[in-house]
């Protein structure tokens, strides 16, 4: 079947946002399509930009893999002028996105009662910390606080050390992710009724949900605990260390742990009753683990490799950041490509969805800071005067 556009080629999507939150949703929009406007203070820009080192020739890498295939426009929407001209954006828009704290942008005057009086078919996504309601509403909050807040770094780390946060902005990633899947159910909500929406959400409600297992853990009276690798209803389902590395193993049923013990050369771990079931592994876990351990570290990572997967069970090399991307399996799916923004070739990590009917992915690298001002308001019928004007007022920043 012969791909078609992009699903989200005719959605505009005005970017109000800063750092990682607003920016990953909008990116994720971007991905399918959309025309992402990204509105940032004059002169200083996103906050994300200013986050290292490491820079690249004064860019911050972690910059571009939250803002690929977006134009940038700087405009102070703290100015009469700034403001106007932000209406005019939102007039021709489908969706703004932004992650003031609550109150702020009804300050600015960008609130959804404001922005939906100038477009009625608007969907507006408010996101922020700890959402408009509740004590803790109005109080700032990033990542770090959200992940202690929401249990995740109670679970984190081993057993008798410290709390541990997720090596990576886990919390902003998941608030990004619902976001979008907000913003989508609320354009085909609008496809069917032709009503715009208010979307709200806040970072410490949309990590939740992904507690799972460790939630349904504290549902059945008991206490999450931090377990290393370990995980607290199946076993073995955790890392071992090997010769020379680390090696994961997941047993998730009978089937797959009498094929490891066979695998591993240890049939008389099949049969030991302490380990009989999954129920009676998970009680005995510390037990089964030095058993395991003895073993593995017998080989190396790719020697226990090969034999497991010839044996079919689910196993995997723990890997740097540079070996995953650079992977076998990576380089086959094309995960990670480049995009020449005439002075260099900058790295992309692209999204995993592939539709049979449709194109998607990135095609322009990360805009530079008000890069397309102009265009974008040149494309609303603005004038070369109109936007002098503008520029001398100091709306677009300084030159």
């Amino acid at each position: 079947m012969a791909a078609e556009s992009p699903i989200l080629e005719d959605i505009t999507v005005v970017d109000l946002s800063t750092f990682v939150t607003g920016g990953f949703c909008s990116l994720m929009l971007a991905n399918q399509g959309a025309d992402v406007i990204k509105i940032e203070r004059p002169n200083v820009g996103d906050d994300i930009r200013h986050s290292g080192p490491p820079f690249i020739d004064g860019a911050s890498p972690y910059y571009w893999t939250v803002n690929y295939d977006k134009r940038s426009v700087e405009l102070d929407l703290k100015k009469a002028e700034g403001l106007a001209a932000c209406y005019d954006l939102v007039e021709s828009a489908d969706v703004v996105l932004q992650n003031f704290r609550p109150g702020t942008a009804e300050r600015l005057g960008i609130g959804y009662d404001d922005l939906s009086e100038h477009n009625e078919e608007l969907v507006y996504c408010d996101i922020s910390a700890f959402g408009n309601t509740g004590p803790w509403s109005e109080r700032p909050g990033y990542d770090l606080l959200v992940q202690g807040m929401s249990g995740i770094m109670s679970v984190t780390g081993e057993e008798d050390g410290d709390p541990v946060k997720v090596g990576l902005p886990q919390t902003d990633l998941i608030t990004g992710m619902w976001a979008a899947f907000g913003i989508m159910n609320a354009l085909y909500r609008r496809e069917r009724t032709g009503e715009g929406e208010y979307v709200e959400l806040g970072m410490l409600d949309a990590t939740l949900p992904w507690l799972t297992k460790q939630a349904g853990k504290v549902f059945a009276g008991e206490e999450p605990t931090r377990m290393g690798t370990k995980d607290p209803v199946l076993a073995p389902y955790q890392t071992f260390e090997t010769a020379d590395g680390y090696l994961n193993v997941a047993c998730l049923n009978q089937k797959l742990w009498r094929g490891f013990c066979e695998a591993i050369d240890r049939p008389d771990l099949a049969e030991d009753d302490r380990f009989a079931t999954n129920a009676d592994r998970v009680e005995q876990m510390n037990a089964l683990e030095a058993e395991i351990a003895e073993t593995l570290t017998a080989r190396t990572t790719d020697e226990w490799m090969e034999i497991l997967v010839e044996a079919g069970i689910p196993a995997g090399p723990v890997q740097t950041v540079d070996e995953a991307l650079s992977s076998e399996q990576v380089e086959a799916r094309e995960m990670v490509s480049h995009i020449d923004d005439g002075d260099r070739e900058i790295p992309v990590i692209e999204h995993p969805l592939n539709f049979g009917s449709a194109v998607s992915g990135f095609d322009a690298a990360p805009p530079e800071l008000g890069e397309h001002t102009d265009e974008v308001f040149r494309e609303l019928g603005y004038d070369k005067e109109q936007l002098e004007r503008l520029r001398d007022d100091g709306v677009f920043g300084d030159e």
